[in-house]
């Protein structure tokens, strides 16, 4: 069987579940060419560097790996082990993809003589975490997470930094390896810049990978301030990936009748991701078949996030430390992201839906855990669950207003979900729905409406749960 006519299998048998695949194609999904390009769709960046028709390799990169369906390709060890070197669907060669950042704003700054030159301004931040809950935080640009910087291997860059906080500061650049007078510790490599004074960090990379920049003064590390640092190599690594998506997770202690958090806690009630909770977190979405990466930073506080990503099996691929060799690559569905760690993990897409994406700490997978107090009381005293032992403290799930379900549920991202689909995300949660290409493009390049339950179905196709 040549590789074209195993790509037509995959895509029939993509095509021929019990539901007939209607709620994926949603009446055709409009012809690609009355599609139009919506540049920045809600809380998801445009994609800057997407794939053309130029770009797409075709059916030789499948490789015989079942990219339309799920499967664990080749034996043990080989290539296509669980997708391990199964290329994107972009030609080698090419510069990497940027990074997707749901929830926050990507730049590659300006090239000045020769060199990538960044603003970063210190700065107080109000960010909404869920719909009506503010948080008075202390970020970049006016922005909590800072914007995502992204830059390349062998750049010369230089971060101009102000300093509008009402306290002094600094930036330090985490695991670069850079002039020890560039470093950004109080005291050991520089003296504190003052509020309203500017600081020029400038400094040859010659890394690539996954890093952060951030305060090195604890208090105000431990109120929000990162800034997510992508250093991406001059040619896209082999495999290529066609979807590069940036986490940050953080975690802070916000009391009852409180908006800012308590940074000499040792304890905490909100767990964000790219500055918000879920289900206010904007999904990843990417497209059926596509090769993914998906970076994690750890800024939290105190605890490390076992992530676990349903429906698919990823490789580790990188750290703080940059991309590991391949040999070294751990297949799962489960990363621990320690404090101030970062860790890549690349897959096939091959499963079609909606995944949820979430810390595996029962209690981070949660939100506003905070006994009797806001939106998680229960009303009713009286309930026959009290009368079991065991039955969960006073908390149930936030009463949302019209007006705050609807800012959850009117995302361009969320289209298509399925019906009460945010009554199971819940604190450090988010999903990466992965779509067939017309209803991926339906989604992310028009305003035509998607009927619910699009991406995944209401209710089991008939015949499933038989008995």
């Amino acid at each position: 069987m040549s590789k074209e006519e195993r790509l037509k299998m995959d895509e029939r048998r993509a095509m021929e579940t019990p539901n007939d695949r209607r709620n994926f194609l949603v009446q055709g999904a409009a012809a690609t060419a009355g599609l139009f390009a919506a540049g920045s769709v809600m809380g998801q960046q445009p994609e800057t560097a997407s794939i053309s028709d130029a770009d797409v390799a075709g059916p030789q990169s499948d490789d015989g790996y079942p990219r339309m369906h799920p499967g664990l390709g080749g034996p043990i060890g080989s290539p296509t082990d669980r997708g391990k070197l199964v290329s994107g669907l972009r030609n080698p060669g090419l510069p990497p993809v940027n990074v997707v950042a749901p929830d926050l704003t990507t730049t590659s700054g300006k090239m000045v003589d020769g060199v990538r030159e960044f603003h970063l301004r210190a700065t107080p931040v109000r960010r909404e975490v869920l719909p009506g809950i503010w948080m008075n935080a202390y970020g970049y640009n006016d922005q909590f997470p800072s914007p995502v910087l992204e830059l390349y291997q062998g750049d010369r860059v230089r971060i101009v930094f102000k300093n509008e906080l009402p306290e002094p500061t600094s930036l330090h650049s985490h695991g670069l390896e850079l002039p020890v007078y560039m470093d950004g510790v109080p005291g050991v490599t520089q003296s504190l810049i003052q509020p309203g004074d500017t600081f020029v960090y400038e400094y040859d990379v010659h890394q690539e990978g996954t890093y952060f920049l951030h305060s090195h003064v604890a208090m105000q590390e431990a109120i929000g301030m990162v800034v997510p640092f992508i250093i991406h190599p001059k040619v896209a690594y082999n495999p290529v990936v066609d979807r590069d998506f940036v986490l940050v997770t953080q975690q802070f202690s916000m009391m009852p009748h409180a908006d800012i958090p308590n940074t000499q806690s040792m304890d905490w009630n909100f767990i964000t991701a790219n500055g918000r909770c879920g289900p206010f977190t904007t999904p990843l979405v990417c497209k059926l078949g596509e090769r993914v990466r998906i970076r994690f930073i750890n800024y939290s506080t105190l605890h490390q996030h076992p992530m676990h990503l349903h429906g698919h099996t990823y490789w580790v691929t990188g750290t703080e430390g940059g991309r590991i060799p391949e040999p070294a690559w751990v297949p799962g569905n489960t990363v621990i992201l320690g404090v101030a760690q970062a860790r890549d993990v690349e897959f096939i897409a091959n499963n079609h839906g909606d995944w949820v994406l979430h810390c595996h700490m029962f209690h981070h997978m949660m939100n506003h855990m905070v006994s009797q107090v806001g939106p998680i009381i229960r009303q009713e005293k009286n309930k026959a669950g009290f009368e079991v032992p065991g039955f969960p403290q006073m908390m149930s799930s936030a009463k949302w207003s019209k007006e705050e379900l609807h800012r959850i549920t009117s995302r361009r991202e969320t289209q298509g979900m399925r019906e009460g689909w945010y009554h199971g995300v819940k604190g450090l949660f988010t999903v990466l729905r992965v779509l067939p290409p017309e209803l991926y493009d339906k989604v992310m390049h028009t305003n035509d409406p998607i009927p619910p339950n699009s991406s995944t179905p209401l209710n089991p196709p008939p015949g499933i749960q038989t008995l």
